[in-house]
Parts: structure tokens; sequence; C-alpha cells
């Protein structure tokens, strides 16, 4: 967690239900595979500031996630709680590693900014979206370590 807060008392919204998804039975004659939806990828991220989910921050909504499972296109459009959050890049750079992990490389995975709601929104947003600094990001240590923690699972 950091030290100073940008947004010292963010609002805190409730979390939805979520619905299981079915898992095909070890007897099915045939392995169905579910196309990806919204709530496939809307998955429990901790905020990298609050002890708080980018859900309940509502940095995040699953109306702010298109899916395209046909030609394999997933993008997500994240809300900085506030509009010169420095943390937004460490945001959107969390959403893009745990769609790496989890989507099949097939995916092409678009973060951005939602217009109008950073101050820097083109300089997140080219960052977010271009694969070499988002490599040169993932060789930092403590950087990484930052991402791990908010794509760890919280039990509450």
């Amino acid at each position: 967690m950091v030290s100073e807060l940008i947004n010292a008392n963010p609002v805190i919204y409730e979390k939805k239900e979520r619905r299981v998804r079915s898992v095909p039975s070890a007897a099915a004659d045939e392995y169905a595979v579910e196309p990806i939806d919204q709530q496939e990828i809307f998955d429990i991220l901790s905020d990298p500031e609050h002890p708080y989910s980018l859900e309940e921050l509502k940095v995040i909504t699953e109306d702010a996630i298109e899916v395209d499972d046909g030609r394999g296109y997933v993008r997500v459009t994240f809300t900085p709680t506030v509009e010169h959050c420095s943390m937004a890049t460490v945001i959107g750079l969390c959403l893009r590693v745990k769609l790496l992990r989890s989507l099949p490389s097939r995916y092409k995975v678009d973060i951005r900014v939602a217009p109008g709601s950073h101050a820097t929104e083109a300089a997140v947003n080219k960052q977010l979206n271009d694969k070499e600094r988002v490599a040169a990001a993932l060789e930092n240590p403590g950087l990484v370590d930052m991402v791990d923690e908010c794509l760890s699972p919280s039990y509450e």
C-alpha cells in the first residue's frame, strides 16, 4: 500500500452478487467452452491505495467492460476516484496483467481511462497499451509486487 493517500476518503459502494460459472463435469461427453463475458473479466481486484476492491470504489463496473469473444477482443475502461490519481497507471497495469494471466493468448486487450476522468488521460492510455512500456514496467520488482498484491484474492 502507498504511505500517502491521494484520495484519503473515497466513496465506497456495495459489491454485486456474482453468479457461479458452470463447469462441465468429468462425465460430460464433450467439453463445452462458455464464451467469455463481462462477468468473467469483472473479478475482484484490490485498489493499490485502499483495502477496498476496484468494484467497491466504482473504478471498474461491468458496464465499462466490452467483450467480443468471437473476435478475441476485450476493452476495459476504468475511472480513477480522482482526476489527478497517481495510481491510474498502476491500476491499469493490474487490469492488464490480470487479463494477460487469465485470458487465452488469442485475446487483444485494450485498457483505457474513461474519457475526461483523468488529468493525463492520453498519456496514461498510451502507457497502458504500449507493449514495450508494459514489459519494462513488469521488470521492476517493486511494481510487480504491487501488482501481485492488487491481484491477490481477498477473503472476507
